[in-house]
């Protein structure tokens, strides 16, 4: 998952940092992106402060967020003025910053916080060394807020930052971090100084809980709400031949899996399982799909897949096109090693395309096995599931229909959009 810092200025105006924890899509965290600063307000109750909360899953890159500065709307949230009435707070400048780039997906934080008026500022948390760092920005950019995506990452990062701030759990923070006694430490030190914590699921807030009883109090639960989009103009057959898959469509079966080029990902796990059921099958296809975040680990995927018939490996592309792609593919796929909340396998449901994830607990925590979607816990187990999926297309459809279900009940983007334009006023 994504990580992130979110800061708000010291003018009038707020603004905020915040690392990807996808964070977006989402992601899937991993740039920042610099707002020119607003202009102050007129009337006087402007001058109160207030902070803006970044979206939870990261973009593609950094480079492809440009500056803009979001549109002056009044925020639904306020304060209550002497007549009785709720008067609106004042846009909020935000900073975001996340730690680990994965694909762009629509529904953030960031998107939340701009719907209300505030403006969002993404910084990727790999630029900056240490929280003086960060104190430096903040200073120059007079933000008067914070969010962080991730708590190692992004939090460690504003530990005693004079602004306050807030942390999004990323997951591999608390499945995989937590467990290292030192950094429990640490992490335990940072959520002490945070105004709040999202975690995406009741089971991260309980292993949290678990580490740091204190901070029980400070936890809100709330899943990635999902959004899809759809390109009409994608050209199907012009993708398949930048995969260098030439058969005819109606006769393939292509799976997806959609991830960051990064260890924790492991985009490989599923690699010589595949290439071997595909030289039997020729009609079946891995796709692998994402940004290279790690460069070196990203060489030995390339290299591998090179080597391996059957599996082709592809840059990331725009989000509306990963979502046309994913409706033409047979199945999503999941191979991660950790998982806070995957917005990849969340959108394939949405689309109503069957998910095969990899049986840990943050996938086990939205998918229930041949109900949802298909868990697996090992190479030879997936294949022996795609093959029990390919041959049953009324499994296929129930699967389908109540993951989407599901989706629409238990990830909605605007419970999603009530909770982080809330949570802003904890950061005054």
């Amino acid at each position: 998952m994504p990580t992130g810092l979110t800061a708000a200025p010291s003018n009038p105006q707020l603004r905020f940092p915040h690392p990807g924890f996808e964070p977006a899509t989402p992601s899937e965290g991993d740039s920042w992106q610099d707002l020119p600063p607003p202009p102050p307000p007129t009337p006087p109750e402007a001058s109160r402060r207030t902070a803006a909360v970044p979206g939870p899953r990261p973009p593609p890159s950094a480079t492809s967020l440009s500056s803009r500065r979001s549109e002056r709307r009044s925020s639904p949230l306020g304060a209550w003025n002497a007549q009785g009435l709720r008067s609106p707070p004042p846009p909020v400048r935000s900073l975001i910053g996340r730690g680990a780039p994965s694909l762009k997906r629509r529904g953030s934080s960031r998107d939340h916080l701009e719907a209300a008026g505030h403006e969002c500022i993404i910084r990727d948390t790999s630029d900056y060394e240490s929280p003086l760092a960060i104190a430096d920005l903040v200073s120059s950019e007079n933000f008067e807020a914070a969010f962080g995506i991730h708590v190692c990452k992004a939090g460690r990062l504003l530990q005693g930052s004079r602004v306050p701030f807030g942390i999004i759990f990323g997951g591999t923070d608390i499945n995989e971090d937590a467990k290292c006694g030192e950094k429990s430490r640490a992490m335990g030190a940072i959520l002490d100084e945070a105004r709040f914590a999202v975690s995406f699921t009741e089971a991260m807030k309980e292993t949290a809980a678990a580490y740091w009883p204190h901070i029980r109090s400070k936890i809100h639960v709330q899943s990635q709400g999902i959004v899809t989009v759809h390109n009409a103009s994608f050209n199907w057959k012009k993708f398949l031949q930048s995969a260098e898959i030439l058969h005819d469509n109606d006769h393939l079966y292509l799976f997806l899996l959609i991830c960051g080029l990064r260890r924790v990902k492991d985009p490989l796990y599923l690699v010589d399982a595949f290439s071997d059921w595909h030289r039997k099958e020729s009609s079946v296809h891995l796709i692998i799909i994402g940004p290279a975040v790690d460069p070196e680990f990203a060489e030995e995927v390339k290299e591998k897949v090179q080597r391996a018939d059957g599996v082709h490996l592809l840059p990331a592309i725009p989000q509306e096109d990963l979502h046309t792609v994913t409706e033409n593919c047979f199945a999503v796929v999941n191979s991660s090693i950790s998982e806070g909340m995957s917005a990849a396998i969340l959108e394939a449901m949405d689309l109503k395309v069957p998910v095969l994830a990899r049986n840990i607990p943050g996938n086990a925590a939205i998918i229930t096995h041949k109900t949802t979607g298909l868990l697996y816990s090992s190479p030879q187990e997936f294949v022996q599931l795609s093959q029990s999926l390919i041959k049953d297309p009324v499994l296929q459809r129930a699967i389908a229909a109540r993951a989407k279900e599901y989706v629409t009940q238990h990830h909605s983007w605007d419970e999603e959009r009530k909770t982080y334009q809330n949570l802003v006023l904890k950061l005054q």
